[in-house]
């Protein structure tokens, strides 16, 4: 994002906030940021746009910062889950979000709404896909239920035990209780075989623009996995430059160069084995799918 349209929705954000979302004009964007409307309007077709991005712009951030989390580490560790998601709910009580979410979802905006929901799916998504490292394929068809309950879990009981410890310690032993419920939870559906989510769900309640996030959110932990294999080389720098490359060309660049990326997935394939041909091949397939 340009540097002075990111200024503007630092403002906004921080009006957003002051004020509330729906008590807050175009005009006093304008006159709290120091721009044009002519300005305004080159950067967001609405108010409501701005806000969308901004949700964008911070849950990428939040995103980036979780995924990184991971390396070094084993996939199947829970207590690096538990940081992911520590991390997580710190980053939008300091990003101030949850006042902005609960505007919206109590506003008769239907547009905000559907946005809102977009970002609840992908993150049940996120922790779907978490489970599956943590608890293995042969739970797979009881871990969407376990991804639904863990967060229905979550909110809850943060939203009253914030009420005796509102700390970031008080996260902490949310996030452990929620999550050793799941563990009980998880073998005990596998034990009765109950089943109220079928995972292919996913693919029905993310459309295919939605698919599209989450390709680009695989591709961030995939080069995440990438780089673990790269701690203790001799040459990472040089390969944490590819992937650093195709990140960037295919996450932040408006027309992806094809022919560099796939010129640079070549060049990690011949790169004296130090990846494991299966992981290079499930980039690849995520790589093709973001240049369609």
């Amino acid at each position: 994002m340009k540097d002075r349209k990111q200024h503007v929705v630092k403002k906004a954000h921080e009006l957003f906030i002051e004020k509330g979302f729906h008590s807050t004009s175009i005009q006093d964007i304008l006159d709290y940021s120091g721009i044009s409307k002519g300005t305004f309007y080159n950067y967001f077709s609405s108010k409501n746009e701005l806000l969308i991005e901004l949700f964008q712009l911070f849950f990428t951030q939040i995103e980036k910062k979780r995924n990184e989390l991971l390396l070094g580490h084993d996939p199947s560790n829970i207590e690096i889950f538990i940081q992911q998601v520590e991390y997580q709910m710190n980053a939008k009580r300091e990003y101030k979000l949850i006042p902005l979410f609960e505007e919206v979802l109590i506003s008769s905006d239907e547009e905000l709404k559907t946005s809102i929901k977009k970002g609840q799916m992908k993150i049940i998504h996120w922790v779907y896909e978490r489970f599956l490292d943590i608890f293995g394929e042969e739970k797979k068809p009881y871990l969407l239920d376990c991804a639904i309950m863990f967060l229905g879990l979550l909110h809850h009981n943060t939203r009253y035990y914030s009420k005796i410890d509102p700390s970031s310690s008080g996260i902490h032993k949310v996030v452990q209780y929620s999550m050793n419920r799941m563990l009980s939870i998880a073998m005990e559906l596998e034990e009765t075989n109950e089943q109220l989510f079928q995972p292919e769900l996913l693919h029905h309640w993310l459309p295919e623009s939605e698919q599209l996030q989450n390709d680009k959110q695989e591709l961030n932990q995939k080069i995440v996995a990438l780089k673990q294999f790269l701690l203790n080389s001799n040459d990472s720098g040089r390969y944490t430059e590819l992937l650093d490359f195709i990140q960037e060309e295919l996450l932040n660049s408006n027309k992806p160069r094809k022919y560099l990326v796939e010129t640079t997935i070549s060049s990690l394939y011949v790169g004296d084995g130090i990846f494991e041909k299966e992981c290079l091949d499930e980039l690849k397939a995520i790589v093709m799918r973001l240049m369609k």
